[in-house]
């Protein structure tokens, strides 16, 4: 080695001590004592046993052996991210809850999203029911609205909680499947459950398919008290409405998903916030005065049914923004403890029996999950306000306590810390007059279990509609037991005969006559053909090029797509530079090894003769364009691109676009003369916007 390269070597040597000295970086055990050596443990000689007393392999190897907790039972895969939320308007009249008092504060929140059946390693795009947890760490102590993104659940009891996940995790003797409710198990348990009939519904539908956590709704699913400073209570319903609307995956694209990027919709949400584009979501209340807790043909405590939006319309009360991702996925997203018995003054419970059940659950569930008592003391649990009781030691106390006393009451500590019913911000329960027999037994006002099911599936549109009869023919096809899928046509036909029949159909069960009357009656505020359709704020589009591609038509497209919010992609065989016809050098972003089209919204091919020709000898390019127009999506090509949509299979699409105008058919764009790539742009991002155009009559028909 010569002189020079020794000196710098010793220079980067000397940085380098010097950085970690400054920075904090230098290892040390967790007491702090600064370690020489973590790659070789102490040693009786150079191929000796290692010494017991080498206290960092030790505390090294003790560290890693307790690093995983127990996973949750439900809700075990999640995904979560920082924010805050800011109410509209002082809510004085309807609660005393200061986070809802003062349109200029700020409260900080933590929302963990989540698939609820699978274990921690499956994947984002499953059929499930998604965990919508949002915790606001007030001035008055954490609340925590615990909900999901379907406003419904499968039980009324709480009791027969452990009966449903029993039977929709995977089966006991073989541990299949995973993160999946097509099993028998589960349906046999459906099947003698009428009472889930309306979640199931729901469970069917495109909800349980969600293109993003920024896309979906969420709901608290029971009903709560609202208590303002005066003692009135009013019933309440929360609901999260998504600023970019609902939006879901198609079931073909969720399987493909699963293999290609099971973690979709985690870095989805991961990806957007570090991007700038902060999801938002509007809180909405649906208030019911006391009085009128019995005017409904349904029971506002029933966890089974909802209140329809046109019954009591939502009033949109505040916005939440999440704007910053976790530091540390263990320490924040994986060790965040929600409760629905966190509440704070101004914020009660009703006598909704499944919410009843939780209460008590969730504190249980933590206590074993995280090491006892102590979990509200783990950072992204703590309380923003000062904490003051006698609630002491335990497995992981962090707090240093101090004084004498650690009871109440007590004068030796001055009475500290006392309860103080004079403080009009002091939590009190509502004092709610109840009065009955100690008895198992439900209210006669939770026996309908049909009504709503027929409500949700009379407001489906067509597409939505199929989707639910096609999801049916997927879980009930996967039930060996024949008697299981009569029991559940039998179900079916409760709610509508057609729907029966079309179920029957796909799994091999004779037709049902009518056994009841669909009334007719519908709910628009159901169907998610009724959602935001008016942005593609962060919608990923996909441009397939090759060398030879039309660089003017490219940047143009790219130019209004990013002008609109939506991010361009350049997609190609190879992670290379690709070379236009002009002689521009451009940087595939995405192969369509790497990639597919389920991965994005839209699809965009500019043109350029050679960029086509070669384009579609590539069976990928054709699948990526076949694929996409399956499932909906919109599809734009200029010039030379229409030739790579008429050597694709998708039919029933007008593809002649004259000199300088822009045939759109179905959400398929083209125009030979691109001319006027502004109008072309435009109505593609239209088309993007309406997010699927299930109009297109043949695309059964095509190969994907």
């Amino acid at each position: 080695m010569n002189d020079d390269r020794r000196v710098d070597e010793h220079s980067k040597d000397k940085q380098l001590e010097t950085f970690r000295r400054e920075t904090g970086e230098e290892l040390t055990t967790n007491q702090g004592v600064s370690i020489d050596d973590t790659d070789n443990s102490l040693k009786v000689g150079e191929r000796g046993p290692t010494l017991l007393e080498d206290f960092h392999f030790r505390e090294k190897m003790t560290h890693f052996d307790h690093e995983r907790i127990p996973e949750r039972v439900v809700h075990a895969r999640g995904s979560g991210a920082h924010g805050y939320f800011q109410v509209y308007e002082s809510m004085a009249e309807y609660t005393k809850a200061k986070f809802l008092q003062d349109p200029n504060a700020k409260t900080p929140v933590f929302v963990r999203f989540s698939t609820v059946v699978g274990f921690r390693g499956s994947a984002d795009t499953v059929r499930d029911v998604r965990g919508f947890a949002t915790k606001f760490y007030t001035e008055e102590g954490v609340y925590d609205l615990v909900g999901n993104n379907m406003p419904v659940f499968f039980i009324q009891d709480a009791i027969k909680f452990p009966d449903l996940v029993h039977s929709i995790k995977p089966e006991p003797h073989n541990q299949i499947p995973q993160a999946s409710a097509a099993h028998d198990n589960f349906w046999d348990f459906i099947s003698l459950m009428p009472e889930s009939m309306h979640m199931i519904m729901w469970v069917l539908s495109d909800r349980a398919l969600p293109r993003s956590y920024r896309m979906m709704e969420g709901f608290g699913v029971h009903t709560f008290r609202f208590i303002n400073a005066a003692g009135k209570a009013r019933f309440v319903k929360f609901h999260w409405k998504p600023k970019l609307g609902m939006h879901s995956l198609v079931w073909d694209e969720v399987q493909k998903l699963a293999g290609k990027d099971p973690d979709y919709n985690r870095r989805d949400l991961w990806n957007a916030i570090e991007m700038g584009e902060y999801p938002e979501f509007e809180l909405g209340v649906q208030i019911i005065e006391e009085e009128d807790e019995h005017k409904f043909d349904f029971d506002i405590l029933d966890p089974t049914k909802i209140i329809p939006e046109e019954m009591v319309p939502v009033k949109i009360i505040g916005k939440m923004v999440l704007n910053r991702n976790p530091d540390n996925f263990f320490a924040e997203t994986e060790q965040v403890a929600f409760h629905p018995g966190h509440v704070v003054p101004g914020i009660d419970f009703s006598n909704d029996p499944l919410l009843q059940g939780r209460l008590f659950s969730y504190l249980d569930t933590q206590l074993i999950r995280l090491g006892g008592p102590n979990f509200a003391e783990i950072p992204i649990n703590r309380s923003a306000c000062p904490v003051h009781n006698n609630q002491r030691d335990g497995y992981s106390r962090q707090t240093i306590d101090k004084g004498r006393t650690n009871y109440s009451p007590n004068s030796l500590g001055g009475g500290c810390p006392m309860a103080n019913p004079e403080n009009l911000r002091a939590f009190t329960h509502y004092a709610e007059k109840v009065e009955g027999h100690k008895i198992r037994k439900r209210s006669d006002s939770f026996k309908d279990h049909f009504s709503q099911a027929t409500l949700f599936w009379n407001s489906m549109s067509s597409a939505e509609k199929d989707h639910i009869v096609s999801a049916a023919h997927f879980e009930l096809g996967k039930v060996q037991y024949k008697e299981i899928r009569q029991r559940m046509v039998d179900l079916f036909n409760q709610i509508d005969n057609e729907l029966a029949k079309r179920v029957a159909k796909g799994i091999g069960i004779p037709e049902p006559q009518p056994v009841a009357q669909n009334h007719g009656q519908s709910s628009p505020a159901l169907s998610m053909e009724n959602t935001v359709k008016d942005t593609v704020s962060s919608r990923q589009v996909a441009i397939l090029v090759a060398d030879g591609f039309d660089s003017s038509q490219l940047k143009a497209m790219q130019q209004a797509l990013q002008n609109a919010g939506a991010k361009a992609m350049i997609v190609s065989q190879f992670s290379n530079t690709i070379t236009s016809s002009t002689g521009e050098e451009m940087e595939a972003d995405k192969t369509f090894l790497t990639s597919a089209s389920v991965m994005f919204d839209a699809i965009y091919v500019p043109g350029g003769q050679q960029s086509i020709e070669t384009l579609k000898q590539q069976g990928d390019a054709i699948h990526f364009i076949n694929e996409a127009f399956r499932h909906g999506k919109a599809i734009a090509a200029t010039g030379e691109g229409e030739e790579l949509l008429k050597a694709s299979q998708i039919q029933g699409i007008h593809l002649n676009g004259s000199q300088g105008e822009v045939s759109s058919d179905s959400g398929v764009i083209s125009v030979q003369n691109a001319s006027n790539m502004h109008a072309v742009a435009q109505t593609f991002i239209e088309a993007i916007a309406q997010h699927r155009h299930w109009s297109r009559q043949q695309k059964s028909k095509v190969p994907a």
